[in-house]
C-alpha cells in the first residue's frame, strides 16, 4: 500500500494539500465506509486536483470508497471533453457525460448555470447509485459567496462544507474548503495534471468576480483576510449579532 512511489508523492506541498483535505473529511465527516461518490468534473484545476487526491486517499485510508466521475457539458464551454475523458479513462476512473440545456445565450447566468449543473448531477447520482456528490469549490469560493450573499441578498449564508438534500438521499460534499486556489494550482504543477482549457466565456463580468477583486484589495490591506473570513465561521459571537 505505501510504495516508495506513493512517499514521494505525499512530500513537501503535496502532502500539505492532502493533509487539508484529510482535516476537511474529517472535521465534516464527508467520506465512510463505502459511500459510492459521484465527482463533479468541469476540466478545470479545481475538480482535476479534487479527483486526483481523493483517488490518492483510497491508497492510505482503512475505509472503502467508490469514485464515479460527471462531466456535465454545456454549449459554451471551452473544455476538450474527448481530452477529459481520456485522461480519467486512463486514470481508472468511469466516466459518465451529460449534457444540460440553459435555454439560450440570455440565461447565462451564475445562477443558473450552476442550478442547472447541480439538477443533472442529482439525477446523474441516482441514476448510479451515488449518495456522496463531491463539488470542487476552494476556500475562495466560500468566502465570495459569504460575501456575495450578504452584499445582493441581505443574508448570511454560505456554502456549506457538507450538506444532505432530500432527507438524507445525497450529501454535497467540498473536500477542497480549507485550501485556496493557489495552493491547487501548485499541486496540479508538481503532479504534472493535465490542463483542459476550461472557461467559462462570462466569467470576467460576473458578480463573483467583482467580489474576488474585492478580496484582492483586503489581502493588500490585511495579509490573510481570506483564511481569517473563513476562520470566522467557527467564531461566531452571538451576543454581538442583531
Amino acid at each position: 500500500m505505501n510504495s516508495t512511489e506513493d512517499k514521494i508523492h505525499l512530500r513537501g506541498h503535496i502532502r500539505f494539500v492532502y493533509k487539508k483535505i484529510g482535516k476537511a473529511i474529517y472535521d465534516y465527516q464527508m467520506i465512510k465506509d463505502n459511500d459510492r461518490i459521484l465527482v463533479g468534473v468541469s476540466g478545470g484545476v479545481d475538480s482535476t486536483v479534487m479527483l486526483k487526491m481523493l483517488m490518492l486517499r483510497k491508497k492510505y485510508l482503512p475505509i472503502k470508497y467508490d469514485l464515479h466521475a460527471c462531466y456535465v457539458k454545456m454549449d459554451f464551454h471551452t473544455a476538450d471533453t474527448q481530452k477529459l475523458v481520456g485522461y480519467l479513462e486512463s486514470e481508472g476512473i468511469p466516466v459518465t457525460v451529460k449534457e444540460a440545456d440553459l435555454g439560450g445565450p440570455e440565461n447565462r447566468n451564475c445562477f443558473w448555470c450552476s442550478w442547472n449543473r447541480r439538477k443533472v448531477l442529482f439525477l446523474t447520482a441516482k441514476e448510479l447509485g451515488c449518495n456522496k456528490i463531491a463539488l470542487g469549490h476552494h476556500l475562495e469560493d466560500v468566502v465570495e459567496t459569504i460575501l456575495m450573499n450578504m452584499c445582493s441578498h441581505a443574508e448570511l449564508s454560505a456554502m456549506k462544507p457538507s450538506v444532505s438534500f432530500f432527507k438524507g438521499e445525497f450529501s454535497v460534499i467540498r473536500p477542497l474548503c480549507y485550501l485556496e486556489k493557489s495552493a491547487l494550482i501548485r499541486f496540479a504543477e508538481l503532479m504534472n495534471l493535465p490542463d483542459f482549457d476550461h472557461q467559462c466565456p462570462v466569467s470576467a463580468t460576473t458578480a463573483r468576480m467583482k467580489i474576488k477583486n474585492v478580496f484582492e484589495t483586503l489581502e493588500t490591506i490585511y495579509p490573510g483576510a481570506k483564511q481569517n473570513f473563513f476562520k470566522s465561521l467557527k467564531n461566531i459571537k452571538e451576543e454581538y449579532l442583531l
